[in-house]
């Protein structure tokens, strides 16, 4: 297995990136918004990799994937071990939704957002969900958040205050989907209770 590779930026391409690692040219598959935003021609970059195998016609064709972080490669086995996903399609979904936001997204059952990524439709947005949402927690998703930040203004209230706000809003009649987005607004401390985070939100909420 190749865990990750690293070398100089050769060529950037539409879907993919090809890195020059001691003489000899790679690549490596990536998201759109991975693409969009990596290092210039001529500088090295560490890429985070999954192989792929895929059997046509008869013969082996090995295709490598990479990914920044390993959060995203996480994310990125995480889809493709969903049945009827694939890494194209599963890089489809990263290039829509960033980690991040995806594990919102199948922690609020949005269906929506998620049947917006290139050759997923609501009935497999759906299969996502059930075989994903029992593996990912508000918890997880709350922290590492945070911890990707990276200077962006994010609220620094205790996940569990999160999770018990969002379960209390979900109880109250609001969505979801509703009830994520409107706690990921709320400024609050980590020392601030599940009522303090609660009633912040309930007033974001009115402005939905």
């Amino acid at each position: 297995m190749i865990s990750f590779i690293y070398g100089e930026v050769f060529e950037i391409l539409e879907d993919s990136v090809v890195l020059d690692v001691g003489g000899m040219g790679y690549q490596v598959f990536a998201p759109g918004n991975v693409l969009a935003s990596f290092p210039r021609v001529g500088e090295d970059v560490r890429l985070y990799t999954y192989l792929n195998v895929n059997l046509q016609g008869g013969s082996d064709v090995l295709q490598l994937y990479g990914f920044l972080t390993r959060d995203d490669l996480a994310m990125f086995r995480l889809c493709i071990g969903v049945s009827g996903i694939g890494p194209k399609a599963a890089l489809g979904l990263l290039g829509t939704l960033p980690p991040d936001q995806l594990r919102f997204a199948i922690l609020a059952e949005d269906v929506k957002a998620i049947s917006r990524a290139p050759g997923i439709g609501p009935k497999t947005a759906k299969k996502l969900i059930v075989e994903l949402k029992d593996r990912l927690s508000l918890q997880e998703a709350v922290d590492l958040r945070a911890a990707h930040a990276a200077g962006e203004s994010l609220p620094a209230m205790s996940a569990a205050a999160a999770d018990e706000a969002v379960q209390a809003l979900v109880a109250l009649g609001y969505s979801a989907s509703d009830a994520l987005r409107a706690v990921k607004k709320v400024d609050a401390s980590p020392e601030e209770d599940t009522e303090a985070v609660l009633k912040k939100a309930l007033r974001i909420l009115t402005t939905f």
